[in-house]
């Protein structure tokens, strides 16, 4: 960068220029206020984002007794649900969930299957399309009153409606029973957010049930009745309730649910019931059920059945798992004073990962999750190994990563495990206690979880590889053609991971890390999660509390990076590097001939230079202007500059005096985003620091705007976002001067198999470097 000398006496006039010029906005507001957007508060939901004073919210207890048809892989049950309309509507039906329909042969979810890629398919995706013999879905036996009187009902898809005999006021209850049984679905061959998984090798199964009951639909102050169909992606919308379930399973299978075991007596033995009580005071995990109790009854049959008793409060769903295959671990732990059982279930096949790492990964989540919102509420945190690979429900969970069958594991699986405990253990905070609508908004449980795994994480180990939440991983996705708000429909998602996970878990780590600061942010997030702990907030109450708790003004961020498809691409166009003019002769003028001296010689000139030259051949050709020097000082200008000076007050010659260096920066934003400006600036000398310039500098022209940046040491680069906090798109623009930004290729040649782990190629070479691989708890 040259220097360019800026004289004193222009100063005033090119700031009021420079200032003039920025004023001229682009007539797109990018911090125009969402409050024509957001719904008016009311006396639910106030302008704060708090719980309005006459907030209100359903209520609905479950009776249930299911049992579980190991022979048939199926599920008969009944259940009476008291219902309490705490609403000030009368209610003349109630909606209920079917959510297994998504598995019949006409649901909406085969229907509307769009065709997939023939170039080369695989057996698993033309799987679907071929072989629709399975009888899934509910089968509603009965629909009664509390007196067993036949109740009139309608079944609409994945949605029931249920005819009360008489409307049900405000503040009354209802009590009605449904009696239903359904198929298990095959998990590894159909998908589905529960099902079984048959193991070939022993003949033996591993369940994982959920939505296995006719569920309330959540009736709110926003929609009424949502009951938007199921279709897969969105999940679900519940009320809290008591429940009391009854599990009858064979009698040699092990079963972890949702609650509190009522019965251990009856269906432990007693070796199992002391290392139980072992567990609630142990350091580490205690097997419950060992390895070897595990594997013979693998070997074994069952003789009859047990019936497993559990007590769950205030939840709004359950969940359970079932199999004679189960190993099981447990571990209790002090939660800021809550006393929680951790526990995990697991065939052998998830050795050694899953005895070494579930549940100490339900511990850290617990801890972590409970800093950042509240005090995990629940006696019970359970993380279940089968078919599914990754689900939640109150207090338990299904996690599917396996090391391979010799026992080794990649890296990646190992972090995969470890990573899927953590995200679904933490759906307990999001959406189990923060009850938000999941078929609505996906991002509102998904994203906020997905933020808060990756801070989880972050705990876990130095540079754990977390895949959500690191700007820079960002990018691909907010260059995708396909990209879509945040703020779009669960089941009209394109891309539901990138949508709802990355995107927002993202957003909320800059928001943190970047605009609000991690003090802030981390009050205004717990207000939110504190003020909306066992209620239902929607999109407009997380965005005002953020605000309402930190008094930062994120109207532009919530519209740029939830409303719109915009990118981050801040772009350095242009430094113009000035220093200012001193007036003084002795100075100025010897600043001229070193620039001079030092100036580049063109090409001619170099070539001319020793070219006998006509004045040279004929002295009488030369006259004064060949002998006058015009970078000698004179009096004149040495009168000229104290007569100066003696104008200036002391202020003006200070300013004069301080050898500043002034640098008029040109910034374009590229992608639309605004973001802050952070700036890296390095000086000659070795040195360097950072500029933090709000986003609030785009407020008047968010495609261009200008920055003096005034430095007392001479600037060798500028650069853009050099700890890459904003997911900038387009790094090599970041710089200025412009440097190259390196990207390293390597060349391939086709791989005919895959290549082992380094764990079975430490093997295969005879080496015992590692240490041994655990195989459970004490």
């Amino acid at each position: 960068m040259t220097a360019r000398r800026l004289l004193a006496a222009s100063l005033v006039l090119a700031s009021a220029v420079s200032a003039a010029a920025q004023t001229k906005a682009d007539p797109t507001d990018k911090f125009r206020q969402l409050e024509e957007i957001l719904p008016t508060p009311n006396d639910q939901r106030g302008p704060s984002g708090a719980p309005g004073r006459a907030y209100w919210q359903q209520r609905a207890d479950y009776d249930i007794d299911v049992e579980l048809d190991d022979v048939k892989q199926r599920i008969v049950g009944k259940e009476t649900v008291t219902y309490f309309n705490q609403s000030p509507d009368t209610l003349t039906y109630l909606w209920l969930q079917l959510d297994q329909n998504l598995f019949a042969k006409d649901s909406d979810s085969n229907l509307t299957q769009t065709a997939p890629s023939l170039d080369k398919p695989s057996y698993a995706a033309l799987d679907p399309f071929v072989n629709r013999d399975f009888d899934g879905g509910f089968k509603i036996a009965a629909v009664t009153d509390a007196t067993g009187k036949a109740l009139p009902h309608t079944i609409n898809k994945t949605m029931m409606r249920v005819d009360l005999p008489t409307p049900l006021a405000p503040g009354k209850s209802v009590t009605f029973g449904v009696s239903w049984s359904y198929n298990v679905n095959d998990a590894r061959r159909m998908g589905g957010r529960s099902g079984m998984e048959f193991f070939p090798k022993d003949g033996n199964y591993i369940y994982e049930i959920a939505q296995f009951f006719p569920r309330l639909a959540a009736y709110n102050d926003v929609s009424g009745w949502q009951h938007k169909q199921f279709l897969g992606s969105g999940e679900f919308t519940l009320e809290f309730g008591n429940y009391k379930v009854r599990i009858t399973a064979p009698n040699d299978h092990v079963v972890g649910a949702t609650g509190v075991l009522q019965n251990p007596k009856e269906v432990l033995t007693a070796a199992q019931l002391a290392r139980l009580e072992q567990a609630k005071t142990a350091k580490q995990p205690v097997l419950i059920v060992t390895p070897d109790e595990a594997k013979a009854a693998e070997a074994g049959k069952p003789t009859g059945k047990k019936t497993w008793i559990f007590h769950a409060d205030n939840v709004r769903d359950f969940g359970f798992a079932s199999s004679r295959k189960f190993i099981w671990d447990a571990q209790g732990h002090n939660v800021e004073n809550n006393p929680v059982m951790a526990m995990s279930y697991y065939p052998k096949e998830g050795n050694p990962l899953w005895g070494q790492y579930s549940t100490a990964a339900i511990i850290h989540t617990l801890n972590v999750y409970s800093r950042y919102s509240f005090t995990y509420p629940y006696p019970i945190a359970i993380s279940v190994n089968g078919p599914i690979g990754g689900m939640e429900y109150p207090m338990i969970c299904f996690n599917g990563p396996r090391p391979e069958a010799d026992g080794t594991y990649p890296a990646r699986t190992k972090y995969a495990l470890i990573s899927v405990v953590i995200h679904e253990v933490g759906h307990n905070f999001f959406p189990m206690v923060v009850n938000s609508d999941e078929r609505q908004w996906t991002w509102m449980d998904e994203g906020l979880n997905s933020f808060l795994q990756f801070l989880t994480e972050q705990e876990w180990e130095d540079n754990y590889p977390s895949r959500r939440g690191e700007p820079k991983n960002v990018v691909d996705y907010m260059l995708d053609p396909n990209q879509e708000p945040i703020m779009t429909n669960s089941e009209s998602v394109k891309q539901l991971g990138n949508n709802a996970y990355l995107k927002p878990a993202t957003a909320l780590n800059i928001l943190r890390e970047t605009v609000m600061g991690r003090e802030l942010f981390d009050f205004a997030f717990k207000e939110y999660a504190r003020r909306w702990r066992f209620k239902r907030p929607m999109p407009a109450d997380f965005f005002r509390t953020m605000e309402d708790a930190s008094a930062v003004d994120l109207d532009w961020f919530w519209r740029g990076w939830f409303y719109s498809t915009d990118h981050t691409d801040l772009s350095i166009d242009d430094v113009r590097y000035y220093t200012l003019d001193t007036g003084n002769p002795e100075v100025e003028k010897a600043l001229q001939r070193k620039q001079q001296t030092e100036a580049p010689k063109t090409i001619s000139a170099e070539r001319y230079e020793n070219t006998p030259k006509v004045v040279e051949g004929n002295p009488a050709l030369a006259d004064f202007y060949n002998r006058f020097d015009p970078l000698a000082v004179t009096p004149a200008d040495r009168d000229a500059y104290q007569k100066f000076l003696s104008g200036l007050s002391d202020k003006e010659k200070a300013l004069l005096g301080a050898n500043k260096n002034f640098y008029l920066m040109d910034f374009t934003n590229v992608g639309g985003l605004v973001m802050p400006i952070l700036l890296k600036v390095d000086y000659v000398d070795g040195t360097s620091e950072e500029i933090r310039i709000p986003a609030e500098i785009w407020r008047r022209n968010y495609k261009h705007v200008s920055k003096l940046v005034v430095t007392d040491k001479v600037v060798s680069q500028f650069t853009l976002d050099p700890k890459l906090e904003t997911a900038d798109a387009d790094l090599s623009n970041n710089f200025f001067p412009r440097k190259p930004v390196m990207t390293r290729f390597q060349l391939f040649k086709q791989q005919q198999q895959a290549a082992p782990n380094p764990m079975q190629q430490m093997e295969k070479k005879g080496t015992n470097d590692a240490a041994p691989r655990p195989q459970g708890g004490q």
